[in-house]
């Protein structure tokens, strides 16, 4: 049985994580220099301001600058709400334009490999190396999209008793086990 996701640790934004993966694939453009859980309730923000609907259509048609306002109205989606506001565009006209829309397609098309869809993956705009990789353990980890050499292609996020990542947030515990993990990893950096 898939786990009911629990990255936002609210259980109306969960339960979009859940049910859509475009929102899932919004929340992990947004989780970038703030709190993770603060960005996966993002989409569900989005989803409540464009009438309790997440329509990739409508968001890459959607008029730039009123985009812009929706997304930065308080709560704001993102501490940088203008400049994630954009992204969020672009990452969805790329999927209309690429996947006819689909983001499912990303990991489901011509049943690509684990490489294959870090490959997708990385291609989309937002995602660079790392959270394609991050992105490719939590389908694999919380979705069952297990394609052959998913683990390996997601690295060190793809490990199976991991706590590094969004990809092993599954409980309130789980999130600060994570958010330990970053903080000793950042000390070592400095």
């Amino acid at each position: 049985m898939t786990p009911k996701i629990c990255i936002a640790q609210d259980p109306e934004a969960d339960a979009l994580l859940e049910r859509s993966p475009l929102a899932l694939l919004l929340g992990m453009l947004l989780d970038q220099q703030i709190q993770m859980e603060i960005a996966f309730k993002g989409p569900h923000k989005l989803y409540t301001r464009l009438g309790n609907k997440l329509d990739i259509h409508e968001i890459a048609t959607y008029d730039p600058d009123a985009f812009i306002t929706l997304a930065t109205t308080p709560p704001a989606i993102h501490r940088y709400g203008a400049s994630m506001a954009k992204r969020v565009q672009t990452l969805c006209q790329f999927i209309v334009e690429t996947y006819d829309g689909d983001p499912t397609a990303i990991w489901t098309r011509d049943t690509p490999t684990g490489p294959e869809v870090l490959k997708r993956l990385k291609a989309l705009p937002g995602f660079g190396e790392q959270k394609a990789k991050i992105f490719l353990a939590l389908l694999g980890k919380q979705r069952h999209v297990t394609p052959s050499g998913w683990r390996a292609a997601s690295g060190e996020y793809g490990l199976q008793y991991a706590k590094r990542s969004v990809a092993d947030v599954v409980d309130a515990q789980s999130l600060s086990e994570v958010r330990s993990f970053k903080k000793a990893a950042k000390a070592v950096k400095e």
